[in-house]
């Protein structure tokens, strides 16, 4: 049974410790900034927290395989789309000893990342609800107001509609919010399995088993090794949530959302923090991971070979796929762009290769598309459909999708055969990384 603790984690992982205290206000963001995808995870201290706090820590795909202890997309898509269907039970142990933090959520790594931000925020923080029979863990940013106020961005999906039904009876929903775990239990609370399926179940499947505890004032399982446990009610007051620099990397806007007022704030002094830059690489793919999943099993079962799936870091890992794909008959590429689509409504745009091309390779990409794709035959529209409400070009959501078929036809002559060099490993210093 694997250790749910962060602190655990990188310790068989590795890590870099950076010297120094760094500044709430953009310290934090900038390290994160520039030293994502480029060497191991972080560690470092933020003023006026008591809780040493981690960064960069699934920044790149190979850094989550090894959390999922598997080889590749393959794999790690089965293991994920495994453990949503066959979720496993948690093992419930003891409550580990905890200390109450000196000044509430200002004892925590809340960080202001971006110029124009509302204020302190909490980006990797796990809610764990209970309520009516039903368990729900969800990742949302958490923008702290004081010592026990808080607010977060809560979409109308899971733990909105546990928070509605307690409405309803006139109660406010008692939650326990996390910080501080290992990578699958991230990765759990970042996936979306049908309502009814406990996110920490999905965890424990991925992980082999996962030990929890009863959190202090709820009684709601805790991942063992949580680095801060926080006890709120999500109350029936609104306040201003936003701005906010989301996956796309520009400002959310403000919004009235629920006022959550803490209970008690709890820190395991074995554990630690964990800050996710917003708009970075290791939010794209926590965001998105989950949903590359679902889009290769929904392709997989529309075409014969999906090859490779990528939601691309520039969109987010949320509105752009490209995919590639062995073709067997012409339409296929259409085929694998609806199919798409309907396993990811917010997709905006999906573009479709041949097996030849390399999804991670946006020069391959491009050149797929100039070699292979006429916009009169090989172009799908589909207007005044479900999006993303991240999208600014967006109309509360309702956009325009568009799907590129940059395949080549099966009785394609030499023309479209690309050039092969025998023995050539890279194609320049910058094309191979897609930089012309």
């Amino acid at each position: 049974m694997a250790s749910a603790s962060l602190a655990d984690y990188l310790e068989r992982a590795g890590y870099e410790r950076v010297e120094g205290v760094l500044s709430r206000e953009y310290e934090v963001s900038r390290l994160l900034a520039e030293r994502q995808g480029c060497g191991p995870a972080l560690v470092f201290s933020v003023e006026g927290s008591d809780l040493e706090s981690a960064g960069n820590v699934v920044d790149t795909r190979e850094k989550l395989y090894r959390a999922l202890s598997v080889e590749g997309d393959e794999d790690a898509y089965k293991r994920l789309l495994e453990a949503m269907s066959s979720p496993r039970r948690l093992s419930i142990v003891g409550a580990p000893k905890l200390r109450e933090a000196r000044r509430g959520l200002l004892s925590l790594p809340a960080v202001k990342f971006y110029e124009g931000e509302a204020g302190l925020y909490l980006s990797a923080s796990i809610y764990i609800a209970c309520y009516g029979g039903i368990c729900n863990a969800s990742i949302h940013r958490t923008l702290v107001l004081g010592e026990k106020e808080a607010t977060a961005r809560i979409v109308p999906r899971h733990l909105w509609a546990l928070y509605t039904e307690a409405r309803r009876r006139g109660e406010d929903l008692p939650v326990t919010i996390v910080l501080g775990v290992h990578p699958a239990v991230l990765l759990a609370a970042a996936s979306s399995p049908r309502l009814g399926v406990f996110e920490l179940e999905v965890a424990s499947r991925l992980l082999g088993g996962l030990e929890a505890y009863e959190s202090p004032v709820h009684g709601n399982p805790v991942p063992l090794g949580a680095g801060a446990v926080i006890e709120a009610w999500i109350t029936g007051s609104t306040v201003d949530e936003g701005p906010y620099v989301d996956a796309l990397l520009t400002y959310d806007r403000v919004r009235k959302q629920p006022l959550i007022r803490v209970e008690g704030v709890y820190i395991d002094p074995d554990g630690i923090g964990h800050v996710i830059l917003g708009g970075g690489l290791e939010h794209a793919i926590l965001m998105g991971f989950p949903r590359e999943a679902a889009i290769w099993e929904a392709v997989s079962r529309a075409v014969p070979k999906v090859r490779k799936v990528r939601l691309t870091p520039a969109s987010g890992g949320w509105l752009h796929a490209v995919i590639s794909i062995e073709k067997q008959h012409e339409g296929d590429g259409k085929t694998a762009i609806m199919a798409a689509f309907a396993a990811h409504p917010s997709l905006k745009h999906v573009i479709v290769v041949d097996s030849d091309v390399d999804p991670d390779n946006p020069w391959e990409v491009e050149w797929a598309i100039a070699t292979r794709f006429q916009a009169d035959k090989d172009l799908v529209i589909v207007r005044n459909a479900r999006g993303s409400t991240l999208d600014p070009s967006s109309e509360d959501g309702l956009t325009a999708k568009m799907g590129l078929d940059a395949t080549k036809p099966l009785n394609a002559g030499p023309g479209f055969k690309k050039g092969v060099i025998p023995g050539l490993k890279s194609w320049g210093c910058r094309v191979r990384e897609g930089h012309g």
